[in-house]
């Protein structure tokens, strides 16, 4: 097995999902997702309040800071 700080996200999307099936059977799995990804709110709508009157500039400057802060 990878390690997990070696996986993409996918693989590691997959790993969790296999052990939630062998811990918590299908049925388990499936509540379990259900609901954790159920979300409240409007992401949309908070969205906008985030980024609206941004640049793209800004926007490429803040993810370059926080991959940057990330690798140190």
């Amino acid at each position: 097995m990878i390690a997990l700080e070696e996986m993409t996200d996918e693989q590691f999307e997959r790993h969790t999902l296999g052990l939630l099936q062998k811990e918590l059977g299908p049925y388990g799995m499936a509540r379990f997702l259900r609901t954790s990804r159920s979300g409240s709110g409007d992401y949309t709508r908070d969205r906008h309040k985030w980024l609206d009157g941004l640049t793209m500039d800004e926007i490429l400057d803040e993810a370059q800071r926080l991959e940057t802060s990330a690798t140190e």
